[in-house]
């Protein structure tokens, strides 16, 4: 999905300062083993580049409260056997308001209690603050300045004060310490809360219980809707004794941004933590852990964690993946590695999260993907093929700054290259869609290495690449298209530049969006027309990669309705394309490595006659970079899109958008077949299917496809490329049958004897 260098010198002569990162977020294939190509080249490959992530202010879990109807809840958790009275500050957005004075008088507070196995019901409170109980403003010691907290125990730690950071650090640890264990004191500290502006209070009723083991049972009102869709994202659970929490609580409530656990007496974490990955402040301050579970690394979004005053013995390298993480409060676990407080007191919290990152070890394999079978081998002798699509990341777009949660040692070229090889030749499939791949490494790598395991390729880079020097040009990637030499002989091939197809189009002319919003994107299509060397099948693959910045959802419907249109040409012409009448198999010059070759002569078959261009089957695969409610999928998949929708804007294309646009083929998605699909591309915060390989159902069935990846790994796994997937696209791998036809026709059989010569319509 990512562009590499095209993500800021989008098309030709065109160039663009840099955009902001994309929606669809950009980013596998089964692990195998390590192994490299046949060739290794010089390494002279440049290597991506490390330059850190923007350094965010830090965030100030006490400015987030607005002044007005304050509300705290209350609930009761079931731990180790005991029954504690919890009380949960549940808040929505905040803002300051101006107040004559300090002294605040919360009235009209609905407290609503849950507890496990009772019933228990409470009155309403109120509360008077004070100058000498706590204000309605910012506490004087928010931590606002925390950037970039440094651990040790100092001074009252029994350490000496290393720098600022260690300093500030420590008096956060010193205010908290003080705080106590008093209910709430985060929403405390920020009173007035209201979740729900005007609405009354009565009509803010809550019934909610948490278990250590057992299912959330509760009852809503039509407000409490409101909050179930998310318009409260705070949760404070401070100071109540909790011994445990129920894992019901991570698992219903996964968009949570800010939690606050301090001061209780909680001796572990659930794993199911790991579900909360919109947090941003995690609280776990003075409490009596010892150990954080590993799936806390999948918080990516965490700027603060705070683990001050606990048991803690050793720290997991998950949290290397935590590279947004601005303050890592660990100041106070008096038992806590040496090495590791020292690191901290030095260094910081970015450095020491950049420390465990590249100190961990690679994590075990994932299992294999499953292999789903959907249709059994009733024919007796099928005719069969199968293709691996896949969108590598090359080599430029692999950056720490877009991937921040990756080791570099992962992310480096030279290490992705070989495990994509790797899986390559693993899956061995007949027919390789490769998006991302530059002129550099196609030719230097991928050519050579997967020329030695039977593939022949074909390759165009974008087409910005034919307006540069030819070093520059080096680093454009572009589509490539792989076939086996002893299955397949290429009969045409062809590029379709969309931009330069709109802007040759006469009903597009003088068309002021095609210029500024067509034209710039210099993005690719590869169609090739095949002939099976056993039987004489012919069969139209092309493989494209569309743009992929969101507010271009127009531009990629005109490219996926230029592409079809040309598609459609090309099969008129491919069906009326003249026998083959040299299917000699061709070898290479090594001559020593002959395992790629059948051991039996192939007998060609006579090349197959199609009456009409939809007769010929058609596989369309790539990275599409659209969602399934796109424009683009239901133009794909119906057949036709309508002039004015909602992709389209209110920009013109001629008559695309005077008439809509229209293809003849019936087209469906490979992995439609599988059942829901979880995603083909896996970052942090995005993990969506937006890689496709599409077929025409009329004369291809899907057969087999490649199931998703091991769940269990995927439960400490942040985000794709890692050690094991080197790209963030997952690689599509699909078996299909070509469906046979009662009135297909066998042209007349040529000489295939080696004295005849290639007829000069059959282009190789």
């Amino acid at each position: 999905m990512a562009d590499a260098f095209n993500r800021f010198n989008t098309g030709g002569q065109y160039f663009y300062q840099p955009q902001h990162p994309r929606t669809l977020n950009h980013r596998n294939g089964s692990p195998i083993s390590n192994s490299r190509g046949l060739f290794q080249p010089n390494t002279d490959t440049p290597s991506p580049n490390r330059s850190p992530g923007t350094h965010s202010p830090a965030h100030n879990p006490y400015a987030m409260y607005n002044h007005s109807n304050h509300r705290q809840n209350h609930l009761l958790s079931s731990g180790a056997g005991h029954n504690f009275q919890t009380q949960m500050g549940l808040h929505k957005g905040f803002q300051n308001q101006n107040h004559g004075n300090n002294s605040h008088h919360m009235s009209s507070q609905t407290q609503d209690h849950g507890v496990v196995g009772h019933n228990s019901a409470f009155g309403n409170h109120q509360y008077s603050n004070s100058a000498s109980n706590l204000t309605a403003s910012t506490p004087h010691y928010a931590p606002t300045h925390l950037q970039n907290g440094n651990s040790d125990q100092s001074t009252a730690l029994g350490n000496p004060v290393s720098n600022e950071h260690w300093a500030e650090q420590k008096a956060e640890y010193g205010r908290l310490q003080k705080a106590g264990d008093k209910p709430h004191f985060y929403a405390r500290n920020s009173p007035h809360v209201s979740r729900f502006p005007g609405a009354s209070q009565s009509s803010i009723t809550r019934s909610m219980d948490i278990e250590e083991h057992g299912e959330r049972r509760r009852t809503l009102t039509a407000s409490e809707e409101a909050e179930e869709a998310g318009s409260w994202d705070a949760l404070d659970l401070g100071g109540h004794g909790l011994k445990s929490m129920g894992p019901s609580l991570f698992r219903h409530y996964p968009n949570l941004r800010k939690i606050y656990f301090n001061h209780n007496k909680l001796t572990w974490l659930p794993g199911e933590v790991g579900h909360m990955r919109n947090l941003t402040v995690l609280d776990l301050s003075f409490n009596k852990l010892d150990t954080l579970p590993a799936e806390v690394g999948m918080l990516t979004k965490l700027k603060r964690l705070l683990l001050y005053g606990n048991e803690l013995r050793d720290l997991p390298y998950e949290i290397g993946s935590l590279y947004h993480l601005e303050v890592l409060g660990i100041a106070g676990n008096h038992m806590l590695r040496a090495d590791y407080m020292e690191r901290m007191r030095e260094h910081g919290t970015k450095e020491f999260v950049r420390f465990l990152r590249e100190q961990a070890p690679p994590p075990p394999p994932p299992n294999d993907r499953e292999w789903i079978q959907l249709v059994d081998d009733a024919d007796a002798e099928p005719e069969k093929f199968t293709v691996c699509s896949w969108n590598t990341l090359c080599d430029r777009a692999a950056t720490q700054a877009l991937y921040g949660y990756t080791p570099s040692g992962a992310l480096t070229w030279e290490h992705r290259r070989g495990v994509i090889l790797d899986e390559l030749t693993h899956r061995n499939a007949d027919i390789l869609t490769l998006q991302e791949i530059d002129i550099e490494n196609y030719k230097e790598y991928f050519r050579p290495n997967l020329a030695a395991e039977d593939y022949k390729g074909i390759f165009f880079p974008k087409s910005r690449a034919q307006t540069m020097a030819e070093k520059e040009s080096k680093m454009v990637d572009g589509c490539a298209i792989f076939y086996k030499n002893t299955k397949y002989i290429l009969l045409d091939k062809q590029l379709v530049v969309f931009s330069r197809e709109a802007i040759n189009r006469p009903d597009m002319k003088g068309e002021h969006d095609v210029y500024n919003r067509v034209m710039p994107r210099d993005h690719i299509a590869v169609v090739v027309l095949l002939e099976s060397r056993v039987t004489g099948s012919r069969l139209i693959v092309v493989n494209t990669h569309l743009a992929w910045e969101g507010r271009f959802a127009d531009v990629k419907v005109v490219q996926v309705a230029i592409l079809l249109e040309q598609i459609a040409k090309l099969a008129e012409t491919y069906s009326n394309w003249p026998p083959c009448k040299d299917k000699e198999l061709f070898k290479y010059a090594n001559e020593d490595r002959a395992d790629g070759l059948p051991e039996t002569p192939i007998v060609p078959a006579p090349s197959m006659k199609y009456d009409n261009a939809l007769q010929i089957p058609l596989l369309i695969c790539g990275d599409f970079n659209s969602l399934a409610d796109s424009g683009v999928h239901e133009l794909i998949t119906s057949g036709s899109l309508a002039p004015k929708h909602k992709d389209l804007g209110t920009q013109t294309y001629g008559d695309f958008t005077r008439h809509g646009m229209s293809h003849p083929f019936a087209l469906k998605s490979a992995y439609a077949s599988g059942g829901h699909w979880p995603f083909t591309n896996y970052t942090p915060d995005f993990h969506e299917v937006i890689d496709y390989a599409w077929y025409s159902t009329n004369s291809l069935q899907v057969t087999g496809l490649l199931g998703e990846v091991d769940p269990e790994y995927m439960r400490r796994v942040p985000g794709f490329p890692n050690w094991h997937f080197p790209s963030d696209h997952l690689a599509l791998y699909v078996e299909f049958q070509v469906k046979s036809r009662k009135e297909a026709r066998k042209a007349v059989e040529a000489d295939f004897g080696s004295g005849s010569k290639q007829s000069s319509s059959s282009r190789h």
